[in-house]
């Protein structure tokens, strides 16, 4: 006879706006159980598609009346609350946070307490950022609630400040100069293992009062997981040359210099690295077990973050047209920083034209009616296209007048359109890296505003130079585009004032 399922719990999840709360939320729920959230800024928490679906308690993780009313009447809590950036008083705030949240759910009588931490070296002075996270959990530890602490290294996935500051440096830097913890052993975790770990603690019977370890399949230093990253990323062999001088003061600041994880974040960060950082046991496949395919590799890892990233950035993190669907998804609410380099150039203007004639010049662009700015430079672009076996400017358009999902109009492919509102194109040219083209018409009152946006992920450290490059030249493609389409919807006829426009802007 099967066993009955467990009861649902109801949890609280505290740090539900950071990178591990805001992804364990929809796990809980898929789960079953009922969630309420805590967070200091409960307006931070309303483009997360789950919104709608917990309780959302206001409260600072340091207002000891504020917590203990969060905790009245749940079953579980899960502490995700770090002051990581914070400054560098960071181990004080995070002592300070841990004993209200230890008093509040020892009151409260709460059967089961969560913590993610990290891995604990033996025999190894902990770096800052280490050495906090093992107080806090022996502060939650000694609550005298039933507490699990999992303790992990790198967790992989989008967004994640450890992945995002790997995926910076290797992106960047086909070359480094770097310091003697590039080869300190780590074992990095994919995100989906975390999420499935906490979301299991849930269940675990009153008498674990414990820590786990929790790591991937994959031992390696960080010098092979660039290496690595690398190789999935579709990028050449990186060239790593340690330098033993390298304080990890000065790291931190290359770091810094070099990606856009900010430098309170960085800094810890990389004074981490010098500690070995893998598990010493697998202990909690006893009670939550590894699924029948195994733990998700580091590879399989990197690959769904980035995958993920590149097929889901237009929709979850510009135009907001779809919600991410898996954990390694970016979510509209991760830091600028997350999701890789990404770089815009947006323009918007005003003209006195309906937004349907407006609209007839947008779907009308490209093909015969070409592309409304500095023609000769567009016709170069289709030249040089062609000329290192792209498909150039000499598709054209099916249609004068209509587009349609998966069209190709010249060097693009139509990826989204809504008609009378909005048309993305994604680029089919050959670039270094991924690009993508929008137009939206929107209407205020009487007026009519045209946005045009122009978005482009680069692909190492070329795809940089190559956006730079072109910088300067923007104002006169981007901007007479914008300028010319108006013009053109402004005179009614997109077929008789386009070419007229372009020839204005030549």
């Amino acid at each position: 006879m099967a066993e009955p399922a467990a009861a649902p719990k109801t949890c609280l999840v505290t740090g539900a706006t950071g990178y591990i709360g805001g992804r364990l939320v929809p796990e809980l729920l898929a789960a079953g159980h009922r969630v309420r959230v805590m967070t200091r800024s409960p307006e931070k928490l309303r483009d997360h598609p789950w919104a709608g679906r917990v309780e959302i308690a206001r409260a600072d993780a340091g207002d000891a009346d504020a917590v203990a009313a969060a905790c009245a009447g749940v079953d579980v809590v899960y502490y995700l609350v770090h002051a990581l950036g914070a400054g560098p008083r960071f181990e004080e705030t995070d002592r300070r946070t841990a004993r209200v949240l230890a008093e509040a759910v020892r009151t409260a009588g709460i059967g089961r307490l969560v913590y993610l931490g990290g891995l604990e070296p033996q025999d190894e002075e902990l770096s800052p950022h280490l050495r906090s996270r093992a107080e806090v959990a022996q502060i939650l530890l000694g609550s005298g609630v039933p507490t699990v602490v999992l303790r992990a290294a790198v967790v992989l996935g989008s967004g994640s400040a450890s992945f995002e500051m790997l995926r910076h440096l290797t992106e960047r830097l086909p070359v480094m100069v770097t310091p003697r913890w590039v080869h300190s052993r780590i074992q990095p975790i994919a995100i989906r293992d975390v999420l499935r770990y906490l979301v299991g603690c849930a269940q675990l019977p009153a008498d674990v009062h414990r820590c786990f370890d929790i790591g991937g399949p994959d031992v390696m230093d960080y010098a092979g997981m660039m290496q690595r990253f690398a190789l999935v990323a579709g990028l050449p062999r990186r060239r790593i040359l340690p330098v033993p001088l390298f304080t990890p003061s000065l790291s931190s600041h290359w770091v810094g210099l070099v990606t856009p994880v900010p430098a309170g974040i960085a800094r810890p960060l990389v004074e981490s690295l010098r500690n070995t950082v893998v598990c010493t046991e697998h202990d909690i496949a006893q009670y939550v077990p590894d699924p029948p395919e195994g733990l998700l590799g580091f590879d399989e890892a990197v690959r769904l973050a980035i995958q993920r990233t590149r097929d889901s950035a237009v929709a979850t993190r510009w135009s907001s047209a779809s919600v991410p669907g898996a954990p390694s998804d970016p979510l509209p609410t991760d830091p600028d920083w997350a999701g890789g380099s990404l770089y815009l150039d947006e323009r918007t203007r005003e003209t006195t034209a309906a937004p349907e004639a407006l609209w007839r010049v947008v779907q009308g662009i490209g093909g015969e009616t070409g592309w409304y700015s500095f023609r000769l430079a567009w016709e170069v672009r289709g030249w040089l296209d062609r000329a290192v076996g792209g498909v150039g400017l000499r598709r054209g358009r099916r249609s004068p007048t209509d587009l349609y999902v998966g069209d190709a109009l010249d060097f693009w492919r139509v990826e989204e359109v809504e008609q009378g509102r909005l048309l993305r194109l994604r680029a089919e040219m050959r670039v270094p890296g991924l690009a993508w083209l929008e137009f939206h018409v929107e209407q205020d009152g009487d007026r009519t505003r045209l946005r045009q946006k122009a978005t482009f992920r680069p692909h190492g450290l070329f795809g940089h130079l190559y956006w730079w490059v072109l910088v300067p030249f923007h104002g006169f493609v981007f901007g007479g585009m914008l300028r010319n389409i108006c013009h053109a919807a402004e005179a009614g006829t997109a077929t008789g004032a386009g070419p007229r426009a372009r020839e204005d802007a030549a």
